[in-house]
């Protein structure tokens, strides 16, 4: 197999407790949503590696930097190499040939995104940011990835304008309606900025609820397993529908013309798979030849929904699907790799499998789909821009959130 270099989209901190309370500002602090359970990790941090908060012990880290290359075949969640210490990670990086990885949350997001006090959640989402900026501040090759609501827009874009001071480019949205369409034109200065600043937009498991409702999962076999419920693992039922309100979420983006308004406004669908992805594209070219009668604004758009998509969108498919045949169905500009590292649900060797599934094709289509689609999806900018912002600077700027607050 060749060696490449490697852009991953899909990549996750392993959260400690205090992961939101150590960022957040002092009058939301104690009313910001508990991270625990977390899997097996309590208030004691019993079940981290051996040394505690600081991750692994140097006789460890030896023993999994010696892995090299097999690296992902190793421990997975709070046992991997940089869980949750990004000099840790740093050698995952080395060990794979990674030039940019992007870091989302395992379980802050999604709770933040469920909570129903508008407060918290915004205090929550100011929090979150400055803590993933933190966590990418002394590794250059980290993307952090944000979070935005858009509850409240004026208030939502007063929050991205901090976010974006602070140094975050990439912004983890929920795939629900806000009470309104996200094509609503009361978003489009959000979308604006987003645009402006070369900023994108994603859609992750945990933009909306991971699990099918439950009246689906009663099949008159009370004593089957379901392989629902441990830290971000879901069920064959699940797996179903899993990319169902990110799919409704960018159709009604694209009808509501927000891609057609901002064509440099760049977003993703991370870990969401992609075989739906061809589909979609033809579904919403058929909407808008037939529906563009009885619905006229559909005539005024300026592209048709395929092309919005393949200049403006990128999608990362899993481990076992066909990447050949997805591209086949649609084109090679569309799709990219990742890992979700250390999430075991990317798999012990996605590089092969994803290798293998594009055998065929051209050595250009195979640098687009392990490294070019990335950086042409928004992500990649973000280098250029923040790199502008001096680490000591933005250091300093996060260490001032944590004066006042106690480690556990």
């Amino acid at each position: 197999m060749t060696r490449r270099i490697l852009n991953d989209p899909d990549s996750h901190i392993m959260e400690l407790p205090d992961f939101l309370t150590e960022y957040a500002d002092p009058a939301i602090r104690h009313r910001l949503p508990a991270l625990l359970p977390v899997g097996s990790l309590d208030a004691t941090l019993a079940g981290l590696p051996d040394s505690g908060r600081h991750g692994h012990s140097p006789e460890n880290v030896a023993k999994l930097k010696a892995l090299g290359d097999q690296i992902l075949r190793g421990p997975k969640w709070y046992a991997a190499l940089g869980a949750f210490n990004s000099k840790e990670r740093g050698a995952v990086l080395d060990a794979l040939g990674i030039q940019r990885q992007v870091i989302f949350s395992s379980f802050a997001a999604a709770t933040l995104f469920a909570c129903q006090d508008r407060e918290v959640r915004y205090g929550g989402v100011r929090a979150f940011n400055r803590a993933m900026m933190a966590f990418v501040a002394d590794e250059p090759r980290l993307v952090a990835t944000g979070i935005l609501v858009f509850d409240d827009p004026e208030r939502s874009a007063a929050e991205l304008d901090r976010a974006l001071a602070e140094g975050v480019r990439m912004f983890m949205l929920p795939s629900d309606a806000p009470g309104r369409s996200p094509g609503h034109r009361a978003h489009d200065p959000i979308w604006a900025r987003l645009a402006e600043a070369r900023a994108s937009f994603v859609l992750h498991v945990g933009s909306s609820k991971l699990s099918i409702d439950p009246e689906w999962m009663i099949d008159g076999f009370p004593n089957r397993k379901t392989a629902r419920g441990g830290a971000e693992v879901v069920g064959s039922k699940d797996m179903t529908c899993i990319f169902h309100s990110a799919e409704r979420f960018l159709s009604v983006l694209i009808l509501d013309g927000v891609l057609d308004r901002f064509p440099s406004l760049r977003g993703g669908c991370i870990e969401l798979g992609a075989g739906w992805v061809p589909a979609m594209r033809r579904r919403l070219d058929h909407i808008v030849d037939i529906w563009s009668k009885p619905e006229p604004h559909l005539r005024e758009m300026q592209r048709r929904p395929s092309e919005q998509i393949d200049d403006q969108v990128r999608f990362t498919p899993y481990p076992f699907e066909d990447v050949g045949e997805l591209i086949r169905q649609s084109n090679d500009r569309l799709f990219m790799f990742s890992t979700d590292y250390p999430h075991a649900e990317g798999g012990r060797d996605p590089i092969g499998r994803f290798d293998a599934s594009i055998a065929g094709y051209s050595e250009p289509t195979k640098a687009r789909f392990f490294t070019e689609n990335f950086q042409k999806s928004g992500a990649g900018l973000r280098f250029s821009l923040c790199s502008e912002l001096p680490i000591f600077h933005r250091n300093q700027q996060f260490a001032t959130h944590r004066l006042g607050h106690t480690h556990l």
